[in-house]
């Protein structure tokens, strides 16, 4: 069963990754190196454009990306930079710009206040560069289609679940690669200590995954080639896998279809505006 395409609106997007290179700041020229100086752009939040023609300004060393991210109460702002550590004319610059937090290669620059980050009423601390769907609307979208097939009572594991997007509605075990989030503890998730599980090298057992009824999996553009495997080998009986790359996508569905699954629903969110580029939900049952 096919649900209607989810569009979303221009404009609306909370997050974006900059290229800097000296005292150029940008994005770079399709196919190319060149960096085009942005003051603007239609598809981001108001608040990222109120902000750009002040970061564009800044003093920035080396060359690298800078993650601008609006969060519940402010915005965020991580440089990842071939040069190690940040100037104190870099730090005074941005310490009067309206960031509530600055860091630079995973150090913090400046800091007013933690950002926070909600998934349905729930709120999470939200860790520098950590993964977000890129707006708010194509996110709770996601969420509602996953939730919407995860029947009540089933025990589900949220895999690749970042900060949490699907973890908490799902009433589910959680383990994610740039954050841990959950909602009951249990298994194979550590709480608190930002323990972080591997599961390109470390996928969960047979035996681990047999003590769930559904598994969500939302990878990176990689998939989830190891975990398929073993999910395959598993009594699972539901897997509601999301991702932004259809070639892996297919081949891991392929290795659920080998294995006895039916695709029994899927979803497409146009999230990613002006761009030909998908986000797709896939429903696997047997």
């Amino acid at each position: 069963m096919s649900s209607e395409p989810f569009w979303t609106d221009a404009g609306q997007r909370r997050r974006a990754d900059f290229c800097f290179s000296g005292c150029e700041f940008g994005f770079y020229q399709r196919g190319t190196k060149n960096i085009i100086r942005i003051d603007r752009c239609p598809n981001l939040l108001p608040e990222i454009n109120a902000v750009l023609p002040k970061l564009a300004t800044l003093p920035w060393v080396g060359t690298g990306s800078a993650l601008v991210t609006v969060c519940d109460n402010g915005i965020d702002l991580g440089v990842v930079s071939d040069v190690p550590y940040f100037t104190r004319e870099f730090k005074e610059s941005v310490e009067k710009l309206p960031l509530i937090r600055v860091t630079w290669n995973g150090n913090i620059v400046m800091q007013k206040t933690q950002p926070k980050i909600s998934f349905a009423g729930h709120t999470v601390d939200y860790i520098p560069n950590a993964f977000l769907q890129p707006t708010v609307q194509s996110e709770s979208a996601m969420r509602e289609f996953v939730a919407s097939h995860i029947d009540d009572g089933a025990r589900a594991a949220d895999l690749f679940c970042g900060l949490g997007n699907f973890t908490f509605v799902a009433n589910a075990d959680g383990q994610g690669r740039d954050g841990v989030s959950k909602a009951n503890i249990d298994g194979f998730d550590v709480v608190g200590i930002g323990a972080k599980r591997d599961l390109f090298k470390n996928p969960l057992s047979v035996k681990m995954l047999n003590t769930y009824d559904v598994i969500i999996m939302d990878p990176p553009r990689a998939g989830a080639l190891a975990q398929t495997k073993l999910i395959a080998e598993s009594n699972v009986k539901k897997v509601i896998y999301v991702s932004c790359n259809p070639t892996t996508l297919r081949r891991d569905a392929k290795i659920l279809t080998n294995a006895g699954y039916k695709i029994t629903a899927t979803a497409a969110f146009d999230q990613f505006v002006g761009t030909d580029h998908w986000e797709l939900a896939v429903v696997f049952e047997r």
